[in-house]
């Protein structure tokens, strides 16, 4: 009896999830047609958080289930010029990338998809399974007190017992099919899969959608500004470019996540203030300003007027929500049309409306609304895919940089790698002038003087002469271990002999840290690569060995689309950054000689990952050698 009642309560505590659920479908519709409709995506993280607490509650109540969720980003680090940098772009406040990372976080964990589908479906089965065994007990008692006949009361009772009976069964079915929802799960079946990748596809293509209509209204302020320009207003041209640069980054990197069309930025490097002129005043062209108010603001005008990117961009927001308004419809208008066909007609019949919407075109003939309102949605849902590749493709072609900006864009890189370059090897020539000063060289003028007192001690105190040649000969064997050691920083001997891997281990047994180096390379990089990778690989064990305050490194070397990979690792207290010291940005200086990359990663508390990719392919493995006496 106690068991029942327990379990009648449980249910009852159940249905009123089924409630919540709902009510918080009703709260993700309200929040997430402004999102995805208007473009507001800050909304559309809200209801998600919300979810969770609530799904939270329920995996508490029903048994424990264990949280699916991914951790929550940490907050966007410092690059080493002061800005944030999320994916390919750079923000001088925290607050975007923050808000990106956020966005990232609710909506690409597959947990928060298996979170809404339990919410579309709770209503219904955790409403019958919460209440059903309460409807009973209560539909029983009901009979048998006010049935108005005796024979009520036996019916009554089977009922309100058989509620009771079935509780305990019906609050373990619950509990199983949430777990079976909102459990971490690995995988979920290929069905599954593709009807889920399916419903992300749409999701995103709805989204483009919403910001078709943004598209719109920045057409609309495209008109407004240039027409205050022809009346010679001419500030709202690069208030108008700020803001279409910002929206059009937006749409660059949702093509490249959700399209896996990679777009560059292709504007032009905002130009530095120019000097003073010797009569104290600026040129901007053949124009002259006192004050650096005026320059910068006519200086910016002429950037961006005389960009190509912003008149592709002014022409991309005035066909944007034409063609890529149509993809959209082309696969979400029609699974949304074949949702309102089928609809429509049992809603018509229901309502007893004798003059259906126009919409409804088979209204009078329900059998074949479904059936082409099916048709419609299994099309719409095989196109969402390509209709998702060709919206991308679409945005390339306009807000792509062209052959001459790419090429702009590559001399303009490789004007800085190279300065790069320079300022490494200078750098080093430096340091290498400086061990030689300080030690070799210092060493071997002590043992030329020396000498020469040995020359003047040798008839008349032949043991001082003995001596200075034994001091002389220790001399000479630091000199030579420093200019071996100076030899090794340069370019060691078994970077040469060996190759990169076994250098590394080499370097690993010489480091006080514990490091364990593994690798998957078919070959070996190119030598000035190879060297370059060392080095840093060496810089950052140092990094680990002086401020990680790490018992364990790890090494690891790969090679995958044309890309040496290089990941060292340690367990230490993390924190690093790149602005703090110079050992982190030397790296950078020294592998964007060629295209290569630094990234850190590095939360307090640790773990800190540096990741160095070069692009480079492999050749045949080298053949080692090996020297011996004999």
């Amino acid at each position: 009896m106690r068991r029942g009642l327990h379990a009648l309560a449980g249910g009852l505590l159940r249905g009123c999830y089924a409630v919540g659920s709902a009510v918080l479908l009703v709260v993700h519709l309200a929040l997430f047609v402004p999102g995805l409709g208007l473009g507001l995506v800050v909304l559309l993280p809200w209801p998600i958080v919300l979810m969770r607490r609530f799904t939270d509650l329920v995996r508490r109540t029903c048994g424990g289930i264990p949280r699916p969720y991914r951790d929550r980003p940490g907050a966007p680090r410092r690059e080493p010029d002061g800005r944030y940098r999320h994916d390919r772009r750079l923000y001088r406040s925290p607050f975007w990338p923050r808000q990106f990372d956020y966005l990232d976080w609710a909506l690409g964990d597959p947990a928060t998809w298996r979170d809404v589908g339990w919410l579309l479906t709770n209503p219904v089965v955790g409403g019958v399974l919460g209440f059903g065994p309460a409807a009973l007990v209560a539909g029983g008692l009901a009979l048998a007190t006010g049935g108005g006949s005796p024979w009520w009361i036996p019916v009554g009772l089977v009922l309100a017992v058989a509620g009771g009976a079935v509780a305990p069964a019906a609050v373990r079915a619950h509990d199983a099919w949430t777990a079976r929802m909102l459990a971490p799960r690995p995988g979920i079946g290929s069905l599954k899969a593709w009807l889920g990748k399916r419903f992300v596809t749409l999701t995103q293509l709805l989204a483009l959608g919403g910001l078709t209509v943004v598209s719109a209204a920045l057409a609309g302020l495209a008109f407004i500004a240039f027409s205050l320009f022809a009346i010679g207003i001419v500030g709202s041209v690069p208030e108008f470019a700020t803001a279409a640069r910002r929206y059009t980054g937006i749409r660059r990197r949702l093509a490249e996540q959700w399209s896996g069309v990679p777009i560059q930025t292709p504007y032009r490097p905002e130009p530095e203030l120019p000097a003073r002129r010797p009569d104290g005043l600026y040129a901007v062209g053949d124009s002259l300003y006192k004050t650096k108010g005026w320059t910068r603001f006519f200086q910016r005008l002429d950037w961006i007027w005389n960009d190509p990117a912003t008149w592709r961009d002014l022409i991309w927001t005035f066909t944007d929500p034409i063609v890529g308004g149509a993809l959209v419809a082309a696969s979400v208008g029609a699974v949304l049309y074949g949702f309102v066909g089928m609809t429509i007609p049992a809603l018509a019949r229901l309502g007893r409306l004798q003059d259906p919407p126009g919409l409804a075109v088979l209204a009078d003939r329900p059998v074949l609304a479904l059936l082409a309102g099916l048709a419609l949605v299994v099309v719409g849902t095989l196109l969402a895919p390509a209709a998702l590749a060709l919206h991308g493709r679409w945005t390339a072609v306009l807000l792509a940089p062209t052959a001459k900006a790419k090429l702009a864009l590559r001399v303009e890189q490789l004007t800085e790698s190279r300065a790069d370059a320079t300022s490494a090897q200078a750098a080093e020539l430096r340091r290498i002038e400086r061990d030689l000063h300080d030690g070799a060289q210092g060493r071997l003028v002590a043992v030329g003087l020396a000498l020469g007192a040995v020359e003047a001690l040798i008839e008349t105190d032949p043991a001082a002469a003995r001596r200075l040649v034994a001091d002389a000969r220790e001399s000479t064997a630091r000199a030579l271990a420093e200019l071996r050691d100076l030899v090794r920083g340069v370019h060691p001997p078994v970077l040469a002999e060996r190759g990169l891997v076994e250098a590394v281990r080499a370097l690993a047994l010489d480091s006080p840290v514990p490091v364990t180096v593994s690798a998957d390379l078919a070959g070996h990089p190119p030598e000035p690569i190879e060297a370059a990778v060392y080095f840093a690989v060496s810089e950052s064990l140092v990094n680990t060995a002086k401020h990680a305050a790490a018992s364990a490194a790890t090494v690891q070397f790969g090679h995958s689309d044309g890309v040496l990979r290089a990941v060292v690792t340690d367990d230490g207290r993390g924190g690093a950054d790149p602005a703090d010291g110079s050992g982190l940005r030397g790296m950078r200086h020294r592998l964007s000689a060629f295209d290569g990359t630094v990234r850190v990663v590095s939360p307090a508390g640790g773990p800190t990952v540096v990741t160095l990719e070069v692009p480079c392919a492999l050749s045949s493995r080298r053949t080692s050698t090996s020297s011996g006496k004999g």
